[in-house]
């Protein structure tokens, strides 16, 4: 099933998680791609082929998934993590403005949903770059690290004062993303619960087969599925297949903490269940 279709949390045809190896750089970022269905906009298409070609960009990545897994013992932070968290993105951005929801750069700005769908990609393809800083308060790195590249990357895609007013408006998706970001825009909102809905078990993979078993690990590998499809009452229904019911924590604790105050509560129904007759045993001992 294509990620246009009901994006997964975990697409198909990519691997569950980018464990950082002894690998130069320049072979770990060989065969980094990232690939979007951009249904003919061309602005977003122009904005990932400067991405794809864009070695900067790749090398954060490559150090944000150093930090994340193999110094922090944390799920994934990968360009694995990048590529499906924008893809959820862009699914619920279509499947909201077909419901008539409007974003910020067309309710502010007169300009076009093609244009919000290009912030929405800048936030989530450089949301995560500040943890190649640190981990505390990386939305902060994050930002003054995409000030300076968003320019760039959009360089050929907008003319100014367009330009500026795309790069500001995807510097506030990315400070959005944080725990109380506050974001006031749709786009901003979007990227914020797109970033939560990367929760399935390939995410927490790596940490949790190396034995950092903890709340984050243990709810994470209870996630067997995550379906993004058109709701009947509100825009958008997220369906959460889970086998323990430790997976409740990615979902009350860090999913419902990013819908709430993401401006799309009244617009998104989260629907969790444990499918298994037995619940999965995920650990036969925990200790601390």
């Amino acid at each position: 099933m294509s990620a246009d279709e009901t994006t997964p949390a975990r697409l198909d045809d990519l691997p569950a998680q980018v464990d950082p190896s002894d690998r130069s750089p320049r072979e770990a970022i060989a065969d980094v791609r990232i690939r979007v269905p951009t249904r003919g906009n061309r602005k977003l298409e122009k904005l990932i082929a400067a991405v794809n070609e864009d070695d900067q960009v790749k090398a954060w990545w490559h150090v944000q998934a150093v930090n994340a897994t193999r110094r922090l013992g944390m799920s994934d932070h990968s360009w694995i993590h990048i590529q499906i968290v924008l893809n959820i993105a862009l699914r619920l951005s279509r499947l909201l403005f077909r419901r008539g929801v409007v974003p910020g750069m067309v309710a502010d700005y007169g300009m076009r949903l093609r244009d919000a769908e290009v912030v929405i990609a800048g936030g989530a393809l450089l949301h995560d770059v500040g943890m190649t800083v640190h981990r505390a308060d990386h939305e902060a790195y994050s930002l003054f690290l995409a000030a300076a590249k968003l320019p760039e990357l959009l360089s050929d895609v907008y003319d100014e004062p367009e330009r500026s007013i795309v790069v500001s408006e995807t510097l506030h998706a990315i400070i959005g993303h944080r725990r109380r970001g506050n974001p006031f825009t749709i786009e901003a909102g979007i990227v914020r619960v797109a970033d939560a809905l990367d929760m399935a078990r390939g995410r927490s993979r790596v940490p949790f087969e190396a034995g950092h078993q903890n709340i984050h690990s243990l709810s994470a590998y209870a996630i067997e599925d995550v379906k993004i499809v058109p709701g009947k009452d509100r825009a958008v229904r997220v369906e959460i297949a889970m086998s323990n019911s430790a997976g409740i924590f990615q979902v009350d604790e860090l999913l419902a903490t990013k819908l709430r105050g993401s401006g799309l509560e009244e617009h998104v129904e989260v629907i969790a269940r444990i499918d298994a007759e037995h619940e999965r045993r995920l650990v036969p001992v925990f200790r601390i």
